[in-house]
C-alpha cells in the first residue's frame, strides 16, 4: 500500500491526439494516497474518458507524460511492476466491467477479484459479504448472475470488485449513472467512508454535477481538452464565465440554485 501523501498516479503536461486531432492538451494531475476525491467534470468530447485511458496505460501521450510511483507509463513497467499497477490502480466505467461469461454468479466474479488481488500481493481479510456491503448490497446477491442484473446493481458489482484489491487509486468514469439517485447518495457516501478509512485516492470522472460535489473537494472542469477551471465546484460552477460553465450550469439549475 501506498504512503500517505504519496503521488500513486499523475499527469504531468499531458497530451494526446488522435491523428491530427488533438484531444488533450496540458493536463496536469497528481493522485496521492490518503487524499481528498478529485473530480473532473466537461460536455461529451471533452476528453474525460481519454484522460482516465491514459492514467490506465492505455493511450500513449503524445506530449508530456504519466507516472506511476515515480516510473513512466505505458510499456516501461517491468512484469512485477505490471502486476503491482493493476492491484493499485482500479477502474470502474459506465457500463461495469465487460465479462466474457456473463452467467457467472456475483459470488464467483468477486472471489477472482480476491484472488487477483492475492497475486498481486494485496492480501487483506475482505470477503464477498464484506464487498457487497460497501456497495450497498445484501450477501443474497452472491447467488445471482451477472446477466439477472439490473444496470445500476452491475455498477455497484463493479465497483465492490474494484475494491477487492484495496487499491490505491480508483478511476471511476461515470460509474453511478444507473443507480437510483436515492441509493446514489447512500452508495456515494460508504464510498468516501471506506476511502477516507482506507486511504484509496478516488478520480470521479462525471456529468452528475451533484455526485461530484457530494464526494469530491476538489473539480476540475475540462473543455477543449484543457483544465479550463479548478476548485471547489460551488465556486468553480457559480462564479465561472466561460461558456461550457455556463452551459453546465444552465444544464442543472437545481444544483446550481442550491450551491449558489
Amino acid at each position: 500500500m501506498a504512503m500517505a501523501g504519496e503521488t500513486v498516479l499523475a499527469a504531468y503536461d499531458l497530451g494526446v491526439s488522435y491523428g491530427s486531432e488533438p484531444v488533450l492538451r496540458g493536463i496536469d494531475l497528481e493522485l496521492r494516497a490518503g487524499a481528498a476525491p478529485i473530480g473532473v467534470i466537461g460536455p461529451s468530447g471533452a476528453g474525460k474518458t481519454t484522460l482516465v485511458n491514459a492514467l490506465r496505460g492505455l493511450v500513449k501521450p503524445e506530449t508530456g507524460r504519466i507516472a506511476f510511483q515515480g516510473k513512466p507509463l505505458p510499456g516501461k513497467l517491468a512484469r512485477k511492476d505490471k502486476n503491482r499497477f493493476a492491484g493499485s490502480v482500479r477502474h470502474v466505467s459506465q457500463n461495469g466491467n465487460p465479462l466474457r461469461d456473463p452467467r457467472l454468479t456475483v459470488q464467483s466474479y468477486l472471489t477472482t477479484a480476491l484472488k487477483e488481488a492475492r497475486r498481486a500481493g494485496r492480501t487483506h481479510p475482505t470477503t464477498v459479504e464484506s464487498l457487497l456491503n460497501f456497495v450497498a448490497l445484501n450477501a443474497s446477491y452472491g447467488g445471482r448472475t451477472i446477466m439477472t442484473l439490473s444496470g445500476g446493481e452491475r455498477q455497484r458489482v463493479a465497483l465492490a470488485r474494484a475494491l477487492a484489491t484495496r487499491p490505491d487509486v480508483l478511476l471511476l468514469d461515470e460509474p453511478l449513472t444507473a443507480i437510483d439517485p436515492s441509493l446514489r447518495a447512500e452508495v456515494l457516501r460508504r464510498l468516501g467512508t471506506l476511502a477516507s478509512d482506507l486511504g484509496i485516492s478516488v478520480l470521479v470522472v462525471s456529468h452528475d454535477l451533484e455526485a461530484v460535489e457530494r464526494l469530491c473537494d476538489t473539480v476540475h472542469i475540462l473543455a477543449d481538452g484543457q483544465f479550463i477551471a479548478s476548485g471547489p465546484l460551488r465556486e468553480v460552477l457559480i462564479k465561472g464565465r466561460h461558456p461550457v460553465i455556463v452551459d453546465l450550469r444552465e444544464a442543472a439549475p437545481l444544483t446550481a440554485q442550491r450551491l449558489r
